[in-house]
């Protein structure tokens, strides 16, 4: 848990909360947070050890502990971007989260949109850019319309996003988004109402949970709306049942093209009755407010047993691909 980005707090709010939840009497949990600086092991006394992150192996009184599985919750990089799932891969350790590939493709909202476009998935117009060539104002009204997000192309929780309704805004929503990525993504407003999706994999099969209206008393589903308890998740959704129905087909098209395993959640707006996908996430939030455990609750299955799952999963998926 932890991580390089600003969603270092929020990743070790997941964290804790799966070390709480995981059944003691199955596993031994080392909590190992990751920083730019350090990798360590905070133990019961507040004592650090240090986490090689070469090997993962954890280094307590001169003797090294090396992890049966990692269960990944970091967001952002190094965790939600693929780099852990590539060096667990070349570590031959199994790990919660999806392949190293598909993970770097969803952090990254431009290459994904291209890619599950080009698999019928329906998203919203938009433009990318990078620091070097941010188009005018002018440009992006007559391409979008208003209003239109700013975006980081490689961010999460909603950090760097900003809703653009005139030409005043626009300046200061780039400088934001630029501020967490040199490449943006400028997308245009649907106007509908916001669907989350989440799914993972229990004994080879996907699973597609049902589907949350989130209601925003802010502009949008913005950081202090999903954080700070200022919009409604409601479950199941308040849609009707055949517009359920073709979200869940979408998040298991997605799931199984991108041939994901973990837990991730696929986010949509639903205008004129269509459901639009906005974006993938493949290292979801994992906090008591976060909306895949409201989801999983709803299915009927306690954290404690969807963390079992997860783990367990991982270690299928490891001995099916190591044989």
């Amino acid at each position: 848990m932890g991580g390089y980005t600003s969603e270092f707090g929020i990743s070790i709010k997941s964290g804790t909360v799966v070390c709480q939840e995981l059944d003691s009497s199955k596993f031994d949990i080392y909590p190992c947070v990751v920083t730019k600086d350090q990798w360590y092991y905070q133990d019961a006394h507040l004592v650090k050890h240090r986490v090689d992150p070469g090997s993962f192996g954890i280094n307590i009184n001169n003797a090294v502990i090396y992890p049966d599985v990692v269960f990944n919750t970091i967001h952002g990089s190094p965790g939600e971007d693929g780099h852990i799932a590539a060096l667990c891969t070349l570590l031959q350790i199994p790990q919660t989260s999806t392949h190293c590939y598909a993970a770097a493709l969803s952090f990254n909202k431009r290459d994904c949109l291209s890619v599950l476009k080009a698999h019928g998935i329906p998203c919203a117009e938009s433009i990318y850019c990078d620091v070097h060539n941010p188009p005018d104002f002018s440009e992006v009204e007559k391409k979008l319309g208003l209003p239109f997000f700013v975006k980081p192309n490689r961010s999460g929780s909603s950090y760097g996003v900003s809703k653009v309704c005139a030409s005043e805004e626009y300046q200061s929503a780039l400088s934001l988004a630029f501020a967490e990525d040199h490449q943006i993504l400028i997308e245009r407003a649907l106007h509908g109402t916001e669907i989350s999706v989440g799914a993972y994999s229990h004994n080879g099969v996907p699973v597609i949970f049902t589907p949350t209206e989130i209601v925003s008393e802010n502009a949008f589903f913005d950081l202090s709306a999903k954080y700070e308890g200022k919009a409604k998740e409601i479950t199941p959704a308040r849609i009707d049942h055949d517009v359920a129905q073709e979200v869940q087909r979408l998040v298991q098209k997605i799931y199984t093209t991108l041939e994901m395993n973990g837990a991730c959640r696929a986010d949509f707006i639903i205008e004129d009755g269509q459901p639009y996908f906005i974006e993938l996430n493949s290292t979801p939030g994992l906090s008591r407010e976060s909306l895949i455990p409201q989801q999983a609750k709803y299915s009927g299955i306690t954290l404690t047993e969807f963390f079992d799952r997860l783990i367990h999963e991982a270690i299928n998926n490891h001995k099916t691909t190591h044989r």
